[in-house]
């Protein structure tokens, strides 16, 4: 059969699509720069007929209306990972936060945990063999779109074609909603001068021939930004942006010297500037895959000089790692920063860091340590202090592997910020650390 014959007949309007969706249904939001936008206003604008109707969603970039106050009881977020547009909904109780490791994100769909009735996609135009890609967004949306009972899929001729295990063929997509806009954007933010002299430090541990995991924000795009003397590295990471784009142009990312997926950067998603988008269309060089496979931690571990390099709220003088939390105040999640420290450290002449500005400035000016003697009453312990290795600020490198906890105490208030180091040495004391 023909796949048009298969096709035609599922085109409709983002309107009539959502009517599918029942009361007590839980639906599956497509997430990061790749919100299905027009399907997500209607059912926005259908939610006043619902009720209990579940949005199980990750990251989502962008504007966010279905997390307005008073729609809860209509529609209620169910988040794996909070980001900034709903998390105000989630600290005032109007929606919910699933803790998880971003591998596990997918299995917990698949192994019936989170049974998904309708999931919310967004694709490029089917190729001509009937297959849509997953575009910009392929590694937390293939096993939903596998699961679900129903897929609604808005199709968008400005939706890169990115290759690898990121593609969903017409015949699965119960309602195709033919869109033409562009996709949102998150621009990479100036650097300053502590994420500069954090990205050398950071920069002086990656070797020759690394492989790297990094994420988006000044400290990534400053060590990105000291990398160009650096020969054949290679990309294995939940996320990337334009900062990688750049380096495989100047011939620093070669991906050569990978031991897993040589050759290629391979990825669960892609954010970034459109500049970047129409770069990954139908690029052999990148490869998007499920999370359940990027992010898994033996999988992670098969790159040799594997070199993961994550940031956090705090660490306290033993090197736990609270990265989710402000006390007892959820802010983001886990993400896959475990998944990637523990992959790290189990990679032959793998080096998994932790990179943080020694201070955080609040909103009165004033500034706090975030190299702490104890974490924050109900802040919620990310990474363990059995798993840092590196913990790095602007101030230095405190290698934290293999060390006693006087030794470790010693060493992150060598790299905290000489104006809290006596108190923190006070502190250590009086904890019998040092």
């Amino acid at each position: 059969m023909n796949w048009l014959t298969q096709y035609q007949p599922r085109v409709t309007t983002a309107e009539e699509a959502v009517k599918i969706i029942g009361s007590g249904r839980r639906v599956f939001l497509t997430g990061n720069c790749s919100v299905p936008q027009k399907v997500l206003a209607a059912l926005v604008a259908r939610a006043p007929e619902l009720t209990d109707v579940e949005i199980t969603q990750v990251l989502t970039i962008g504007e966010a209306p279905h997390a307005a106050p008073g729609l809860e009881k209509h529609l209620r977020i169910n988040t794996l990972f909070i980001s900034d547009n709903v998390r105000a909904a989630v600290n005032e109780g109007r929606a919910d936060f699933t803790p998880c490791f971003l591998s596990e994100v997918p299995l917990l769909i698949r192994n019936g945990h989170l049974p998904i009735d309708v999931a919310l996609i967004h694709v490029s135009p089917p190729d001509e063999h009937g297959f849509c890609s997953l575009g910009i967004e392929a590694g937390l949306v293939k096993t939903p779109a596998q699961m679900a009972r129903a897929v609604i899929a808005e199709v968008n001729e400005q939706m890169p074609r990115t290759l690898g295990d990121s593609f969903i063929h017409i015949s699965k997509i119960n309602y195709a909603i033919p869109v033409n806009y562009p996709l949102a954007e998150l621009h990479m933010t100036d650097t300053n001068e502590t994420a500069a002299q954090i990205g050398r430090h950071v920069a002086d541990l990656i070797e020759d021939g690394s492989t790297l995991q990094l994420g988006i924000g000044t400290i990534p795009n400053s060590v990105l930004g000291l990398l160009n003397d650096r020969r054949d590295l290679g990309i294995h990471t939940e996320l990337f942006s334009d900062g990688v784009m750049e380096l495989v142009q100047r011939g620093v990312i070669t991906n050569e010297k990978k031991t897993l997926h040589q050759g290629k950067i391979v990825a669960g998603f892609i954010i970034g500037s459109h500049t970047l988008y129409a770069w990954v269309d139908d690029n052999p060089i990148v490869e998007l895959h499920p999370t359940e496979y990027v992010n898994d931690p033996f999988v992670i571990a098969q790159n040799e000089k594997m070199v993961s390099i994550n940031s956090a709220i705090e660490v306290d003088l033993t090197g736990q790692v609270c990265s989710d939390s402000i006390g007892p105040r959820l802010y983001s999640g886990v993400g896959g920063q475990v998944d990637f420290i523990y992959g790290a450290s189990r990679s032959k002449g793998g080096k998994p860091i932790i990179a943080l500005p020694s201070v955080a400035v609040l909103k009165d000016g004033s500034k706090v340590s975030k190299i702490v003697a104890m974490l924050k009453p109900g802040a919620g312990v990310v990474t363990t202090r059995n798993h840092v290795h590196y913990v790095v600020t602007e101030y230095g490198v405190a290698r934290l592997y293999g060390r006693t906890i006087r030794q470790r105490a010693q060493a992150l208030i060598d790299i905290a910020h000489p104006a809290f180091r006596e108190e923190l040495e006070r502190k250590a004391v009086e904890l019998k650390y040092l």
